[in-house]
């Protein structure tokens, strides 16, 4: 599975305008068209942060997913109001995993911890983590939908977890980023 994580600064004030809209126009929509939205996230520690996670069968199934989504009419009816929220939305890691443990849009939701682990070159394809839910890593393939650019020359291994995860005892780490994400009231990772 392809799976993007996208991170979206917003302007002050506007995450739960932007979770509102996305949340009542932009899951089916992109679902319907061959998509999975995976989660949505409320980034505990930056306010002003919207995170969420889309996945796709393969990469082209990426490129005619998201072709027929912003080519389409319900991207065109809401992108001004959803563009408004949105000082940056072009921090995206493009991913590699398995299948992601979902569950349905209903019911209680708990915090996630994500844990992005930089390295000087790629991980071991391999590679999970102890304690982790899910374990992603960085997807080489060309973007090829330019509109939407992605992070290159990353070296990223993702974990999904509920209590943390063992940090890999490999040479070349780089850097760490530890993000503390509520689930939206829609989100299949719940």
């Amino acid at each position: 599975m392809i799976v993007e994580l996208r991170q979206y600064l917003l302007h002050p004030g506007r995450r739960d305008v932007l979770i509102d809209l996305f949340d009542r126009e932009f899951v089916e929509s992109q679902e319907d068209l061959g998509m999975a939205v995976l989660g949505q996230f409320r980034d505990l520690d930056r306010p002003d942060h919207f995170v969420w996670l889309r996945g796709f069968a393969d990469m082209p199934a990426r490129r005619a997913g998201l072709e027929a989504f912003y080519g389409g009419p319900v991207w065109k009816e809401h992108a001004a109001a959803a563009n408004a929220t949105m000082i940056d939305s072009d921090d995206v890691l493009l991913l590699r995993s398995d299948p992601l443990p979902l569950g349905p849009r209903t019911g209680s939701r708990s915090p996630y911890d994500l844990l992005v682990f930089y390295r000087d070159r790629p991980w071991p394809a391999d590679l999970a983590l102890d304690g982790a839910l899910a374990t992603l890593h960085t997807e080489y393939a060309v973007n090829d939908f330019p509109a939407l650019p992605v992070r290159a020359g990353e070296h990223a291994l993702v974990a999904l977890t509920r209590s943390g995860c063992a940090v890999p005892d490999l040479d070349g780490l780089t850097r760490t980023d530890h993000l503390r994400l509520m689930p939206t009231e829609r989100s299949a990772l719940r």
